[in-house]
């Protein structure tokens, strides 16, 4: 099982790597603001996560980590 870490701090909710999850398995918080003041991706099921990486790939700012 891979596990995905995002540094909510620094995450802007630009939601590409929502659409790059092909489980559908990231979102973007509802009722969570950061110090930045964005709405930050979260995972919603770890335990589905194939470990594809694409969320981390997509991701501009780098804030994902994927561990296999």
């Amino acid at each position: 099982m891979a596990k995905v870490t995002f540094k909510t701090d620094l995450c802007k909710g630009c939601g590409l790597c929502v659409d790059a999850c092909p489980k559908k398995l990231i979102k973007i918080a509802e009722n969570k603001i950061n110090a930045k003041g964005h709405s930050p991706a979260e995972m919603t099921d770890q335990e589905k996560c194939i470990g594809c990486a694409f969320c981390a790939t997509m991701c501009p700012d780098c804030v994902i980590t994927v561990e296999k």
